[in-house]
């Protein structure tokens, strides 16, 4: 196994900094935040390989990645995968799609039946050996991307304890955020959101259940689509809750996500409920034709400032935000102001909206379903997973941050009335409040500051966007989420586009202390 274990120390500083000025090119063009759209041309052109563009990569990890730890792993497979593409496409053979030839990382939940480990960045499944490939995974590789490799995140998927800081896992250490090192990441996509912020990729996957796409996006100044639950198959991922979980990418720009969107939807037989529900909801021809620059055009857009704009604590972030709001009137959105949520406060609260019970349960039930099926692994159930983390607790620091969440859902039976109460009274405070004031308003989108209207996202299965909105004062990067109703992800990225080509905020990392 290729597992990155180069320590901080064999980097130089000064050997650091001037990796960072340097602009990588081959033949004339630069590598160093292109676009998959870039990258395709730069194939036809022959200014660029996928052989090139992975070695680029490769040698970015290691070189940023003893930093940042945002990579887990790297695939012994990747070179070849891009030979193969490079191959096709010398072939004349008909591209597979804007993907071809395209280095992707996965967050480590995500299933690889090869060489990678699939482990959510705990000890405790390392070479265990998956059945299949995620579904997410198959589409992948049906579309030609190159899968480079596995990227860290919050040890599962921020699930194990609420000590454990964002970001962290056993396998991978402490993820670093690439434009301010001591800032928060957020979680648990952090690995998958530094790696394209840094350029240490091309595009990523990620996987949300509450926040865990939008939140490291957005404080890691990218794009992440947090697609309607059911849209992207979850099978071969591991699990919090089947309904809550969904796959999504985290991208530098709009265009790319939007890019990895059309390749990972789909109906799935191994995920058929949630999959042939939300497949009727994927329009014909896909999502790139709604990367339109006049998508802001009659966009009614709610603004919901209570809470959620109060949450903002600098001035000139604040002021940030109103201008954003009048970029979005002069793009010709109709701005509904001051709009109010039904019932937020008990919304954003875990225990008294349910999430928290019905997380718990859902969790113990869907992670001894996942790690029954491996066909291999040193445990077979969450028992066996507080087991290990008390068997090696150094490694794990079960002393230090302890497994309080994975003793919860231990303690927690089946699916009993408590649990059905509780997924009852979220379905009634989404319908009540987000749905209806999306529907009463004639809404096309709710816009909030940040990634504070997660919550009120994840409990109904509804999508997300967030893209950057530019920094605080002392660097940290901050992001303005797009949220919508079921399949309404065509409006979002009409919004999200033009927002983006109308401000061009994102910049890329600069790496203070």
């Amino acid at each position: 196994m290729a597992i990155l274990s180069l320590p901080l120390s064999s980097t130089s500083p000064f050997l650091f900094l001037l990796l960072l000025l340097l602009l990588p090119c081959h033949h004339g063009f630069n590598i160093k935040e292109a676009t998959v759209h870039d990258i395709q041309v730069a194939f036809q052109q022959q200014k660029l390989s996928s052989r090139q563009l992975v070695l680029f990569y490769l040698d970015q990890i290691r070189i940023l990645n003893p930093i940042l730890h945002a990579v887990i792993e790297i695939n012994p497979d990747a070179l070849h995968q891009a030979d193969v593409a490079d191959q096709e496409r010398s072939d004349g053979k008909c591209s597979k799609g804007p993907l071809h030839g395209i280095p992707i990382l996965l967050k480590d939940n995500i299933a690889t039946a090869d060489q990678l480990n699939s482990t959510a960045g705990s000890l405790a499944l390392l070479g265990s050996v998956v059945p299949r490939d995620a579904g997410v995974v198959t589409r992948l590789r049906d579309a030609g991307a190159v899968i480079l490799g596995k990227a860290s995140l919050s040890e599962w998927s921020k699930f194990r304890s609420t000590s454990t800081p964002n970001g962290w896992s056993a396998r991978g250490g402490q993820g670093k955020n690439p434009y301010v090192l001591s800032a928060d990441t957020c979680g648990s996509s952090s690995g998958s959101a530094i790696a394209v912020a840094a350029n240490l990729v091309t595009v990523s996957l990620g996987t949300e259940t509450d926040g865990s796409i939008l939140c490291p996006s957005s404080f890691n100044s990218v794009v992440g689509i947090k697609p309607t639950v059911g849209l992207t198959s979850r099978s071969g991922v591991i699990p919090i809750s089947s309904r809550q979980d969904t796959v999504g990418p985290i991208c530098r720009t709009v265009s790319d996500a939007v890019y990895v969107l059309d390749a990972i939807v789909g109906f799935d037989p191994r995920d058929a409920e949630a999959t042939g529900k939300a497949s009727k909801l994927i329009p014909y021809g896909g999502y790139t034709q709604f990367l339109k620059a006049d998508g802001l055009k009659g966009k009614r857009l709610g603004i919901v400032r209570k809470p959620f704009f109060e949450f903002l604590s600098e001035p000139a972030i604040k002021q940030t935000f109103d201008e954003h709001l009048n970029t979005l009137r002069q793009r010709g959105a109709i701005l509904v102001d001051n709009l109010e949520i039904a019932n937020v406060s008990d919304i954003l609260n875990v225990t008294m909206s349910g999430e928290e019970i019905a997380l718990l349960t859902e969790f113990k039930l869907s992670i001894n379903a996942y790690l029954s099926e491996l066909v291999h692994s040193p445990v077979r159930s969450l028992a066996d997973l507080i087991a290990f983390n008390n068997k090696y607790s150094t490694q794990e620091k079960a002393k230090e941050f302890g497994q309080d969440i994975f003793l919860a859902a231990q303690s927690t039976n089946v699916l009993n009335e408590n649990v059905r109460s509780a997924i009852k009274n979220m379905k009634r405070l989404s319908e009540d409040g987000f749905k209806r004031t999306m529907k009463d308003n004639k809404l096309d989108a709710m816009v909030t500051p940040d990634s504070f209207a997660t919550t009120v996202l994840a409990i109904g299965g509804y999508p997300g966007i967030s893209i950057p909105a530019g920094y605080e004062t002392g660097g940290v990067p901050i992001g303005i989420c797009f949220g919508g109703l079921h399949g309404s992800e065509p409006k979002l990225i009409e919004i999200t586009y033009d927002f983006e080509q109308a401000t061009m905020i994102r910049k890329p990392p600069s790496f203070k202390p």
